[in-house]
Order: structure tokens, then C-alpha cells, then sequence
């Protein structure tokens, strides 16, 4: 047992009174530990509140599977294990930190059950302080999480809207100009009913048009200096025709996009008489036109269509919180929400492994833990490097790696990257809760992991996620 005199050199208890130090006395065990050995282990049931009297112990906590060292001590009096046992069961009673005896060592344990009831009752005022100060920082990590969550919302919302807002611009400005060439067109194949075509050669044009149709829909990508030199041919062809001045700069590009070449054009003269090719030219030049029209109003709608599908996924507002999904969707449709924060210089590469099964998750979160790590990869890059999103089986898991070429992470911060309000960036630009909200959703809610290498110019975030279900 020890004396009364030994716990007054401690510092927790110097100034108690005769009566608490004779609690503190009856109460305590003094319990000796081998180096090495452990004195009590982080995620454990936390029995004991424990003293150091003698020798080195260090505190290490377990980050991703490696036991970090967070402090060493020889000081007499320092203290670990159940310092929240004065909440009792308003909070999960378990050990926060591992306590590793460095030497032989010697402690003071007191009984978890009997030491937080003792101190509600011997400091009630501090224990409504400690108990206001524990409860106030949750709800202000609470309040922030969901703040950083609406940040994030808003941002991609800006990014989508902004995305949205090009195809459908594109899709109206098409349209409008579309129903002015479908009417070019009527007026044009009336000037042309009026003139001495036959019935023979009208079929010939019809044929020729639908021939353009065709050309329009599948014609070839050209480089500027192969469009140019296209363009100057058919205005050389249509300057020898005689047509009226100007006609062959106002249908040239139109023909040449639609690749109506100078071999397609002879076809048309050899259709038509001389008096009617700059009508039927104009004709199935307007024919060109609009089929290229449709194919962009076909790509902006489709273009939009894409969007929502992908904010559908990313949401996954209309679809059951647990599902069985491929996470490759996952990871697109969080890319493509994120397009406009990724900067033209930024080159984003996918290395999928497309073998892999479907696992059992719940998507809407790991979209966000795709978020925070894409952001945070981007943030560390700035406006150059490369995006790396890799997919992987790791035994009966898989492994999702997102890498940056960023400055990576300095060795001294690094284990405190996943602790809530951390941040390295400046104040007001980050909340420091994205890691720490990203390791609750796949450690505690999916029992994966989450592992991080980085040096500088490399940095990757392996998220490992079971590929069946955990109990």
C-alpha cells in the first residue's frame, strides 16, 4: 500500500485532504510491469485510472494498423487509461491510447467504477466544467462536420451547375439556329420546284441528300491544316462555277464539315442543270447544316444526361443507403462532379482493375471519402500534377488508391492528419474534419482502413474496404 506521504509528492494529489488521500490510499494497488510489457491497451474496456511512480512508459495510439508513438515520459505522476470515467456511461468507457512500459515500471491503479463516482462527488463544480467542456467540443466537431458537408455540397453543386449550364446553352443556341436553316431549307426546295428540274433528276438530289445525311453524321475528324486546305478546294470549285459572288465563303466551311469534298460536289453537277446547282448546293448545303445541328443538340443532351445520371450516383438520393455497387461508378461520377475543381493542367489517370466484384457498401459516404481525398490531392498539387485513381484486390478486400504528385505530407504532422480540426491550410479555407470524417466512414461504418505513403512529389491514400459484409 502507499503511504500518504508518497501521494502527496504526486501532483494529481497534493492538495487533497486527510480524508479523500485516505480514499485515494484504501482504494489504490500498486501493480509493477516489465519493460515491454503493456500496462493497458488502446480500444480495451478501460477499468483503471493509472498513475506512473516509477520508470518510462510511452502512450502510442493505432493509426491504420501502425502503433504511433504519441508520448514518452519518465515523469512521476503522469497519468493515463480511464481519465473519462467521471462521465461514466454518458460515453463508451474504453481505453483512447495504449500505455507501453519502456523500463520496469511501477503504477498506481484505482478502480474505473468506484474513481468516477468519487470525483462527480468530490469536485462537483469542476466535473460541470470538464462535463460542459467534453459536450460542447462534440456538438462544435458536430456542428462543423455538417457545415464542412454543406461546403463541400455547395461547391459541387456550383461545379455541376456550371457544367449543366454549357451543354444546355449549346443545346438552345442549336435549336434557334436549326429552325432558321429548316426554313432556309423549304425556301431553297421551293426555288427549286419553280425551276426546269425534272422528276428524274429531283430523285437524283433526293438521293444525294441522304447520301449528305450520311457524310454529315460520320465525317472525319480533320487537323486545321487539312480543314483549310478542304475549304480552299471546294471554293476553287465553286468559284468556277460561276455562282453568284460570295456564295462559295457562306457554304464552304458548312460542306467541308460535313464532308462534301470536291469529288461529292462533282456528283451534284452532274445531277442537276447548270442554272439549278447554287440552288440544289444551297439545299444540301442547309441539309449539312442541320444534320450537324442535331448531332450537337444529340451531344449536348447527351452530355446532359450524363450529369444527371452521375449526380444521381453520387447522391444517391433515390436508392437504398446500403447497396451492393462497383465502385468504379462510384469514383466516376465523383470525377465528374468534381470536373470543374480540377484544374487544365492536372492530368487525371485511371488504373482499374475491372475484374474486381461488386462489394457492399454505403455509397452515398464513400463518395464523400472520394471527395475529401480528390480534394485534398488537388489542393497539394495546385494547378499541375497528376491525379492517379487506382483499383485493387487486397485478399478478401479492395483497395482504392488515390495519388498526387503534390509536396507530400511533412513526417511531423503526419500522425495527426486524421484528428479532428487539424488542418494545415489557412484559417478559414479548412475546417480540419475531411480526413477525420473520412476515417469514421470507413473504419467505424464500413470496418475497413485507410493508409497513407507520401513523400515528396507522391503522395497515395489507400482506402481498403471489405468486400463482404462485416458484422
Amino acid at each position: 500500500m502507499i503511504s500518504k506521504e508518497e501521494l502527496r509528492k504526486l501532483f494529481l494529489f497534493e492538495s487533497l485532504d486527510e480524508e479523500k488521500l485516505q480514499w485515494v490510499q484504501d482504494h489504490s494497488t500498486i501493480v509493477e510491469y516489465e519493460a515491454t510489457s503493456r500496462v493497458y491497451s488502446e480500444g480495451e474496456p478501460a477499468t483503471c485510472f493509472v498513475v506512473l511512480l516509477e520508470g518510462a512508459v510511452t502512450l502510442t495510439r493505432n493509426v491504420h494498423g501502425q502503433e504511433i508513438e504519441v508520448v514518452r515520459t519518465d515523469q512521476v505522476g503522469v497519468y493515463g487509461g480511464a481519465s473519462q470515467a467521471f462521465l461514466g456511461e454518458q460515453v463508451d468507457q474504453k481505453y483512447p491510447n495504449s500505455m507501453v512500459a519502456i523500463t520496469p515500471v511501477k503504477v498506481l491503479e484505482l478502480p474505473a467504477e468506484q474513481f468516477g463516482p468519487i470525483l462527480r462527488r468530490w469536485f462537483p463544480m469542476a466535473m460541470h466544467l470538464m462535463e460542459g467542456l467534453f459536450w460542447g467540443q462534440k456538438r462544435i466537431q458536430s456542428a462543423v462536420s455538417e457545415r464542412e458537408r454543406l461546403i463541400a455540397l455547395g461547391s459541387l453543386s456550383a461545379g455541376l451547375t456550371h457544367e449543366l449550364n454549357n451543354p444546355a446553352s449549346a443545346a438552345v443556341r442549336a435549336t434557334a439556329t436549326l429552325r432558321d436553316k429548316v426554313a432556309g431549307m423549304r425556301h431553297k426546295l421551293a426555288m427549286i420546284a419553280e425551276g426546269k428540274i425534272d422528276v428524274k433528276q429531283l430523285h437524283r438530289l433526293v438521293e444525294l441528300q441522304e447520301a449528305a445525311v450520311k457524310r454529315a453524321a460520320n465525317a472525319p475528324k480533320m487537323t486545321p491544316l487539312e480543314t483549310t486546305e478542304a475549304e480552299d478546294a471546294v471554293v476553287e470549285w465553286l468559284e468556277g462555277r460561276g455562282l453568284s459572288p460570295g456564295f462559295e465563303y457562306d457554304h464552304a466551311a458548312t460542306l467541308v464539315a460535313g464532308d462534301a469534298n470536291v469529288a461529292w460536289l462533282d456528283l451534284v453537277a452532274d445531277a442537276v442543270d447548270e442554272t439549278d446547282l447554287q440552288s440544289a448546293v444551297s439545299w444540301l448545303s442547309y441539309t449539312i447544316e442541320t444534320e450537324l445541328l442535331m448531332g450537337e443538340i444529340d451531344d449536348a443532351v447527351g452530355r446532359i444526361s450524363t450529369l444527371v445520371g452521375a449526380a444521381k450516383q453520387y447522391s444517391q438520393l433515390d436508392r437504398a443507403p446500403h447497396q451492393v455497387v462497383d465502385l468504379h461508378k462510384l469514383l466516376d461520377s465523383t470525377l465528374v462532379m468534381m470536373t470543374v475543381k480540377i484544374p487544365p493542367d492536372v492530368t487525371v489517370v485511371k488504373e482499374y482493375d475491372h475484374t474486381l466484384p461488386e462489394c457492399p457498401c454505403y455509397p452515398a459516404e464513400l463518395n464523400q471519402v472520394w471527395t475529401n481525398l480528390i480534394d485534398n490531392a488537388l489542393g497539394a498539387m495546385g494547378q499541375r500534377g497528376t491525379l492517379t485513381i487506382r483499383t485493387q484486390r487486397d485478399g478478401d478486400q479492395v483497395a482504392v488508391t488515390i495519388g498526387d504528385t503534390g509536396v507530400g505530407i511533412d513526417p511531423e504532422i503526419r500522425p495527426r492528419i486524421f484528428e479532428p480540426f487539424f488542418t494545415t491550410k489557412p484559417v478559414g479555407e479548412g475546417t480540419g474534419l475531411g480526413l477525420d470524417i473520412s476515417y469514421r466512414i470507413v473504419v467505424d461504418k464500413h470496418h475497413g482502413d485507410i493508409r497513407v505513403q507520401s513523400e515528396p512529389g507522391k503522395t497515395e491514400f489507400t482506402v481498403v474496404i471489405p468486400l463482404e459484409d462485416t458484422p
